[in-house]
C-alpha cells in the first residue's frame, strides 16, 4: 500500500471538474476529524494531520504537502426519510432541532440518521418515515461551528446560545456602571449596580 504526503489543509466546496489525485469516501462521523490516517479509493494511505478538527462536507478536498488534492465524498449510510405536509415538516424540524440531531432539510423531506429513540418520537408527532440507505449531508451547526453535536449537550444548552449574555454584567467603577445587557437579552437584563 503506497503512502501519499501528508495533508495538513482543506480547501472547501472544490468544483467537480478539478484534477484531484485520489478521493476519500467518509461517513457523516468520519467527516469530523482533526489527524487520522485514511485509506483513499485508489488504495493509498494518506496521514490527514489538520491544525483543527473540522467538519467536512462532499465535494471538500484535502491538500497534500505536495500540492495534490484528494476529493471527500460522502458515504452511504442508514438514514430515516420523514415525510409529511410542508407545514407538518416545520414543526418536525424544529423537533429534531431541539433535541440537536443532526438533519438533512429538503423541500419535501427531512432526513436523520437510524435512530430508534428519534423515530419513536416522531411517530408520535405524525410522521411517516420511511428507512433507506444515502449519504448524509446535514445542515451545519450555528455560528460558524459547522456541527450540531448530537446528544453531547444537555438540554440546558438548546437554551445557552440565546441567553448568553442575558443576566447584564452591570460592572461598577467608581459610581458609573457599564451595562453589558446586549440586544438578545430579552427579560433578563437585571442591572444588578445599586451604587448610587
Amino acid at each position: 500500500m503506497s503512502q501519499l504526503p501528508p495533508a495538513r489543509s482543506v480547501l472547501r466546496a472544490v468544483a467537480a471538474d478539478t484534477p484531484v489525485a485520489d478521493t476519500v469516501t467518509l461517513d457523516y462521523e468520519a467527516r469530523f476529524l482533526r489527524r487520522k490516517v485514511l485509506t483513499t479509493e485508489g488504495g493509498a494511505r494518506v496521514l490527514i494531520d489538520l491544525p483543527e478538527t473540522m467538519s467536512l462536507d462532499e465535494g471538500d478536498c484535502f491538500e497534500m504537502e505536495d500540492g495534490a488534492l484528494i476529493r471527500v465524498l460522502a458515504a452511504p449510510e442508514p438514514l430515516i426519510e420523514i415525510l409529511a405536509e410542508p407545514a407538518a415538516l416545520v414543526r418536525l424540524a424544529w423537533h429534531i432541532g431541539n433535541r440537536h440531531t443532526p438533519c438533512q432539510i429538503e423541500p419535501t423531506r427531512l432526513l436523520i440518521r437510524e435512530d430508534r429513540v428519534m423515530a419513536d418520537m416522531l411517530s408520535r408527532l405524525g410522521a411517516h418515515m420511511h428507512g433507506l440507505t444515502a449519504p448524509f449531508t446535514p445542515e451545519g451547526g450555528a455560528y460558524g461551528m459547522g456541527r450540531t453535536h448530537g446528544h453531547s449537550h444537555g438540554e440546558d444548552h438548546a437554551h445557552s446560545d440565546s441567553h448568553s449574555h442575558s443576566h447584564s454584567h452591570a460592572h461598577s467603577h467608581a459610581g458609573h456602571s457599564h451595562g453589558h445587557a446586549h440586544s438578545h437579552s430579552h427579560s433578563h437584563a437585571h442591572d444588578h449596580s445599586h451604587d448610587d
